[in-house]
């Protein structure tokens, strides 16, 4: 019995959102008796005052949701914007599409020396980068660019107020990128 409750909570839980009788007791494979005394035991269990949460029923759905005297705490959560996490990967493209742009994804793997669909897939995501258009190319590669957002997370007013790159930065990061490679040439030919 107490599993079978805790299949509810964890199928409402994991849902985030009302899930109907029916779905339920599919799910639980139990007879409508069986499934309202679940219910019912749930509804007594997180009615309690001590208890954060709360069962509704919605027109023959349920769900959990927080108890509204809560909602207070809550909110200074929710309404806490989420700072993007940028990995050292995701910083490295961002750089190469902030000082060639606009650029294409072929032309950032070039100078990376890997793949780049997934960095560049969430720094679409995060907003810090946008499709500019398309090269006037075979396959017209889209091209990709910074936009406010970027400049916003970075304290700058444009891209002309990024520090520049010095020529002995450059050869370094050069270096880097011609070890990187050879690296990933060597592990490939090991494979």
């Amino acid at each position: 019995m107490k599993q079978k409750q805790a299949m509810i909570e964890a199928i409402l839980f994991s849902m985030g959102e009302s899930v109907s009788k029916k779905q339920l007791m599919t799910a639980l494979d139990v007879p409508e008796d069986l499934f309202f005394y679940l219910i019912d035991q749930l509804k007594r269990k997180y009615n309690r005052k001590d208890s954060g949460i709360r069962l509704l029923e919605l027109d023959g759905a349920y769900q959990l949701c927080t108890r509204p005297e809560y909602y207070d705490q809550l909110i200074k959560i929710v309404n806490q914007p989420k700072k993007p996490r940028l990995t050292d990967v995701m910083m490295e493209t961002l750089s190469i599409i902030a000082y060639k742009q606009p650029v294409t994804k072929q032309e950032i793997e070039a100078i990376r020396g890997v793949k780049c669909d997934h960095p560049v897939n969430k720094l679409l995501e995060y907003n810090l980068i946008r499709e500019a258009g398309r090269l006037d190319a075979v396959g017209r590669p889209i091209l990709f660019r910074t936009t406010e957002e970027f400049l916003r997370c970075f304290g700058v007013e444009s891209i002309k107020e990024l520090p520049e790159i010095g020529q002995d930065k450059v050869e370094d990061l050069k270096q880097e990128a011609q070890e990187e490679i050879k690296y990933a040439l060597e592990e490939l030919e090991q494979n």
